[in-house]
This record gives C-alpha cells, sequence and structure tokens, in this order.
C-alpha cells in the first residue's frame, strides 16, 4: 500500500484553526503565543503526529532551540544534579540540552566547545573559570551566550552563577578552629585545570592565618574526586606527617574516602579526628555519623544558568554575577578536640 504522507504545518494550523504563520510561532517561539492558541496547536501536533524538521525551522529562525552545555565528568553527583535540572530548565522553554563532558582537560573542552557550535547551539554552559582563551574568544567571535558555573568572575566581567569557595572553605575552617583544632591537614582536589579546587585551599590558609597559624606543605595532598583517593590521600598524610587532629576534604568523596580509613585503623570520628566535606552530596548526610560540609546548590545552579540564558535570548538584562548562598551544615564528623 503506497505510504501514508506525513502530515505538514500547514495541516496543524487548519486543525488549530490558525494561521500558517502562528502555527510556525507556536512551535519555534512559544514564548510569543498565547497560552490558549499554544494549547491549541500542540493538540493539533498531538493528534496529527506531525514532527517539525529541525533544519528548516532552524533555518527559518536562525535558532536551534539547543543549549550547549560542557561539564567536568558528569557521573560526579554534583555536576549530574545540576546537569538534570538545567535540562528540565530548558525543557519547559522547548530547548534541547547537548551534554559533552571532559576529564578536567582544557583542550578537551575545547574541542567540545567547538563541536557544539558548529551544530548551532544557542547558548553554552560551561564550569568553572580556568578554560584556554580560545574557547572564550571562539564563543565570542560566534555570538553564542555563555554562562559561567560554580565560580564567580572576580572582575565582575563575565556572565557567571556559582558560589565563593574561597569564603566557604574559610567558614569550614573556622567550623574547626573555634572546635580547638590547630593541627590541620588537607585533602584537596587537583588544583591544577581547576579554580574551585584553589579557591577552597587558599580559604583554609586564610582562615588559618587570620588566628595567626599556618598549613604547612606535608599536611597537604592533592588528589583526583574520589572516595578511593580520599582514603589513599588520608593513609599518605598518617605516614608524612601524623599528629593532625582535623582533615579537610576537597569535596565530599574525598573526605568520605578519609573517613572510612580512619574508621578501619580504629579511629574514632570524632572523639580523635574530625573530618569536613564540601558539596553535601545526598551521602553526606546518610552516612552515620554525618558529614560536615558545604551545601553547595548544585540542582539550583544548574537551574539558574539555564533561567539566565534563556532571558538574555530572549533579549533580556540579566545581572553579571548571580552568587548562590552555600551555607555549613555541621553533622557528626566533627567535634572537640580531644581533651579540651
Amino acid at each position: 500500500m503506497p505510504a501514508k504522507p506525513s502530515p505538514r504545518l500547514a495541516d496543524v494550523a487548519r486543525a488549530a484553526g490558525v494561521s500558517l504563520a502562528t502555527a510556525s510561532r507556536a512551535l519555534s517561539e512559544p514564548d510569543m503565543v498565547r497560552e490558549d492558541t499554544r494549547s491549541r496547536v500542540q493538540e493539533a501536533v498531538a493528534m496529527l503526529g506531525y514532527v517539525p524538521h529541525g533544519a528548516a525551522r532552524a533555518l527559518a529562525t536562525r535558532r536551534t532551540r539547543t543549549i550547549g552545555a560542557v561539564f567536568p565528568p558528569v557521573d560526579n553527583p554534583i555536576f549530574a544534579g545540576a546537569t538534570h535540572a538545567l535540562a528540565q530548565e530548558l525543557a519547559g522553554a522547548g530547548y534541547t540540552l547537548l551534554l559533552a563532558s571532559h576529564d578536567y582537560d582544557a583542550d578537551a573542552e575545547l574541542a567540545a566547545t567547538r563541536a557544539l557550535v558548529e551544530r548551532g547551539a544557542d547558548g553554552m554552559v560551561l564550569v568553572g573559570l580556568d578554560h584556554r582563551p580560545e574557547t572564550l574568544a571562539l564563543l565570542e567571535r560566534a555570538g553564542v551566550p555563555y554562562e559561567i558555573t560554580w565560580a564567580l568572575d572576580p572582575g565582575a566581567m563575565i556572565h557567571c552563577v556559582g558560589i565563593s569557595h574561597r569564603s566557604a572553605s574559610i567558614r569550614v575552617t573556622q567550623h574547626l578552629l573555634d572546635l580547638g583544632h590547630r593541627e590541620i591537614a588537607v585533602i584537596a582536589g587537583d588544583t591544577r585545570g581547576n579554580d574551585r579546587a584553589r579557591e577552597r585551599l587558599a580559604g583554609v590558609k586564610d582562615a588559618l592565618a587570620a588566628r595567626g597559624l599556618r598549613l604547612p606543605a606535608r599536611r597537604v595532598i592533592e588528589m583526583p574526586f574520589s572516595v578511593a583517593n580520599g582514603r589513599k590521600g588520608f593513609a599518605t598524610l598518617l605516614k608524612r606527617a601524623p599528629g593532625f587532629t582535623a582533615v579537610i576534604g576537597g569535596n565530599d568523596p574525598l573526605a568520605i574516602g578519609a573517613f572510612l580509613e580512619a574508621q578501619a585503623r580504629g579511629i574514632d570520628v570524632p572523639g580523635r579526628l574530625s573530618i569536613t566535606g564540601f558539596d553535601d552530596i545526598e551521602l553526606a548526610g546518610e552516612l552515620p555519623p554525618g558529614l560536615t560540609t558545604v551545601r553547595v546548590p548544585s540542582a539550583e545552579i544548574g537551574r539558574e544558568a539555564g533561567k539566565r540564558l534563556l532571558a538574555r535570548l530572549a533579549g533580556k538584562a540579566v545581572p553579571v554575577i548571580r552568587e548562590m548562598a552555600a551555607p555549613l551544615i555541621v553533622r557528626g564528623t566533627t567535634g572537640p578536640v580531644a581533651g579540651k
């Protein structure tokens, strides 16, 4: 039997009782059409099984209604939550998220960004302030608006939404100092190519310096973010610089790894050792006795990045900097120094 012809946009317009131009606008620029009209067009699309031709629509509107995002490894729970929230926010406005990932590799990030721009992404979401100069220059030349997430540009020149990692790290360290800890060790993330890890480590040093203390180099170890590396880093610190009463993890997986290694060695937490993290992933609150950490609003960051990009694409002005709150969450892994 001959194939049934595919429904056309004209068929959708006729079924919805609107003009061809209105039907087209309802699908390509839904925010520009009244809600009742948009609903009628969407009902007609569903009834007829109409599938818009993406390439033709992009040529007509000069928009692909896609947003690109280049994230560090999305198996990290903190990035997974942000990605999901970003995709939901964009989907609500009829946009699709195109996601690429890199392993803290600036060259790989540049290649992924170029690929997404070549595929016509209308906007872009990046993480942090460490990028190859060519990456941002590429977006500027292409006229693609972008949002930096997780970090705040100190010069307030780049649109960004995130937290102050240094300030949050200072709060964590002050909490330990107020409990009487003076011998502190740090399992930091790899600070090469990661401005967030650098700022968190700098915050620890700032808080100690404000109390007339310093952080010895032998009590700092940098490790890729993972629970296994947290265990390994803690074991290394015990060998080369014992005597510390508190460990600050560069993120929650590193801190949880340190906690598990301490448990395996019979070290009481928080009786003999206090441990803190950063991010407040779900496991941080569920693993007894609960990890003291900084709550990073990952989903809110992703959602806000989407809102800001959509507003800018619609020609609206948004503040260059959007700082989110990152409160300290005190749980059971921190306590006073033993004997005090």
